[in-house]
């Protein structure tokens, strides 16, 4: 009975031991953190910023496009036709400048001239008519000659006179040339019709959608012939550099990992494989853990976000795909 006492009370001491050092032993999370989350990446919706029907659908889904590239266009017909329009209202103002810069012709210059030269005969002439008249009234006592007469004499002689000196005043402003002011309206006009063309022009490039970067186009929403418009998008594209695995962790490791530690990503797709990556960026407000989060923690515990950025040269993650990430600790 002593001895089966005895081997009980061996076994209960090493069952203690046993378990004393099960509890205290080094486990794998002293050394690396185990986080589960999701491949995400950034998202474009394409649309075109005017409305008119859609002419050509190039990209299909899945198909890999390059920054620059043709996804789609719009019809061009009625912008091609007021660009011709704009281009001979321009034609227009450019020639109108183009006269008032040069000046006054020089043929131009002769007829006032000439104007000049008949009004100074005009006015001679109604002068020497005048003086006769007055010279002969002057002789006669104003016999010969009735007021009236010298009155009209006198007056054609004043409207002869003014005749000239407005022919003289023409001539200046042919000598002169257009006025400063008439040469910069006609240049204002001219950049409005310029600008009109570049936005024309502008509008006829924005009629062609480009991929704006390097990306995999994710839906084709429209069709050749649809109406498109600023708030109907074409094209979703994914863009696939960079990804990250979207994760959570908790409070109490938050302070054993910072942006730029390395960490590995494996997917269920690619069992013993990993790929490389390192701590892009996390949190700095704490949240609820989302339903979507792979964990053993109460679901009510607050967590702060963490984006694991991943080298994924060979593009096999996906978007919403489940991956594991591990971040080995004391780096």
């Amino acid at each position: 009975m002593n001895r089966k006492l005895v081997g009980i009370a061996i076994v209960a001491a090493a069952a203690s031991a046993a378990g004393i050092w099960y509890w205290n032993r080094p486990i794998a999370s002293d050394k690396a953190l185990l986080l589960f989350g999701n491949v995400d990446l950034r998202q474009v919706a394409l649309a075109f910023p005017a409305s008119e029907r859609v002419a050509r659908v190039l990209a299909e889904e899945g198909q890999k496009v390059k920054a620059g590239e043709v996804l789609a266009q719009l019809d061009t017909r009625a912008l091609h036709l007021r660009l011709t329009e704009a281009e001979a209202l321009a034609g227009v103002q450019r020639q109108a400048l183009a006269r008032l810069k040069a000046g006054t012709r020089p043929e131009e210059l002769a007829q006032s001239r000439a104007r000049t030269a008949a009004a100074q005969a005009d006015a001679d002439l109604a002068r020497q008519q005048l003086e006769r008249i007055q010279a002969v009234q002057q002789d006669s006592n104003g016999r010969a000659v009735s007021q009236q007469d010298a009155d009209t004499a006198r007056a054609h002689a004043r409207a002869t006179q003014a005749a000239l000196e407005q022919a003289r005043q023409g001539q200046e402003l042919a000598l002169h040339g257009p006025r400063r002011e008439d040469i910069a309206q006609a240049q204002a006009q001219l950049d409005a019709a310029n600008a009109a063309i570049a936005l024309l022009k502008h509008q006829l490039d924005e009629s062609s959608l480009k991929a704006p970067v390097n990306a995999v186009v994710r839906a084709r929403l429209m069709e050749a012939g649809d109406m498109a418009s600023p708030q109907r998008p074409v094209y979703t594209l994914a863009i696939t550099d960079p990804k990250w695995v979207r994760t959570y962790v908790r409070e109490a490791d938050l302070g054993r990992i910072k942006p730029g530690i390395a960490a590995s990503i494996t997917i269920d797709s690619l069992p013993g494989k990993t790929l490389a990556g390192e701590v892009g960026y996390i949190s700095s407000v704490a949240e609820f853990t989302p339903k979507t989060v792979q964990t053993e923690e109460l679901r009510t515990a607050l967590v702060y976000e963490v984006r694991v950025l991943a080298e994924d040269k060979a593009d096999v993650l996906r978007m919403g795909m489940p991956a594991t990430v591990r971040i080995a600790l004391g780096q």
